[in-house]
């Protein structure tokens, strides 16, 4: 595990982010760049933490902000995204939860507490479930539960409709960082919800050179762990937990839009086994802001904590 100190705050327009460590993992084709955010004590319980399909780690840094150095955050740039958009397939659900076994190894760490958020939740219980003594806790967070395919639709289609936004992204190019912070600040979901720890988040996806910056992600990445999430292996891995879990899910939805990706509805007709998964809406948050904004951010933070054992599981501010 080589490790790169990142500790200096990274200085933003309206603030500052916590400065964090990085290092890399190695794993099969390369190495995983993985960020950290240490806990004072360094015998605190460490919490691993997966982002979304077209995301990067540092989608987490409002929750480090509010877990407020009572555990250590790791949160690893998925292969074939940010700083590891670089490591080669074979891509999968299956090979990010082997690369999550991995980075837990070279933490040094017995268990830990797995979360993820809309892809990184289908991984986190697809981890759970082949890696089940890794873990403590589990919160899922906007994911980890899927529908069946309707029948005659094809699944490349269906992840189009869902995510198209998201992959016509990664096709293009902006002349320097300012271009992309307007793109996402015009973005209906992030309205009102700016921060540096947004800002810090959307900037690490950057790679290349000006006038030709674009998104690290890569579209092949993208496209195949899409269409994993629906096979009956990742999309059923919900109901195979080795142990309870909670999911988080937000009110609203990619866009902003009132339908969110989970209502009491879907998750009704989702068949989940209460003793396994207790399900609760965070008010006023969508597919995003449930991580990135501040409320989000901080009912993330809570459920962390308690998945910990950490006493006083409330904000930065006391907050409960």
């Amino acid at each position: 595990m080589s490790r790169t100190p990142r500790n200096e705050p990274t200085a933003h327009q309206g603030g500052a982010v916590p400065g964090h460590e990085e290092f890399q993992v190695p794993v099969a084709g390369g190495e995983l760049a993985v960020s950290r955010w240490p806990a004072d004590d360094p015998g605190a319980p460490v919490v691993l933490a997966l982002h979304g399909i077209t995301a990067n780690g540092l989608s987490w840094a409002r929750v480090a902000h509010h877990l407020a150095g009572r555990v250590t955050l790791v949160a690893p740039d998925l292969r074939g995204r940010g700083r590891s958009g670089s490591l080669p397939g074979p891509y999968g659900i299956a090979a990010h939860a082997d690369d999550m076994a991995a980075v837990v190894e070279a933490l040094g760490a017995a268990r830990v507490v797995l979360t993820g958020h809309s892809m990184g939740a289908f991984t986190a219980a697809l981890t759970a479930v082949r890696h089940p003594d890794l873990l403590t806790g589990l919160l899922l967070v906007d994911g980890g539960v899927g529908f069946p395919v309707p029948p005659g639709l094809d699944p490349d289609e269906l992840i189009t409709s869902v995510i198209g936004p998201a992959m016509r992204r990664l096709s293009m190019t902006f002349p320097d960082r300012e271009a992309y912070r307007t793109f996402w600040r015009r973005h209906p979901a992030f309205a009102g919800s700016w921060s540096p720890w947004v800002d810090a988040y959307v900037q690490r996806d950057l790679v290349g050179e000006e006038p030709e910056l674009r998104s690290s992600c890569s579209l092949e990445a993208v496209r195949t762990d899409g269409v994993d999430q629906l096979r009956e292996e990742v999309s059923g891995a919900v109901h195979r937990l080795p142990r309870p879990a909670v999911l988080l899910w937000a009110e609203r939805g990619l866009m902003d839009e009132p339908q969110g990706l989970y209502d009491e509805q879907r998750l009704a007709s989702a068949g989940l086994a209460p003793r396994l998964v207790r399900t609760q809406l965070v008010p006023g948050t969508n597919h995003y802001t449930i991580i990135v904004g501040d409320e989000g951010a901080q009912a993330v933070a809570r459920h962390l904590l308690a998945a910990a054992g950490v006493a006083g599981a409330g904000g930065r501010d006391g907050t409960p």
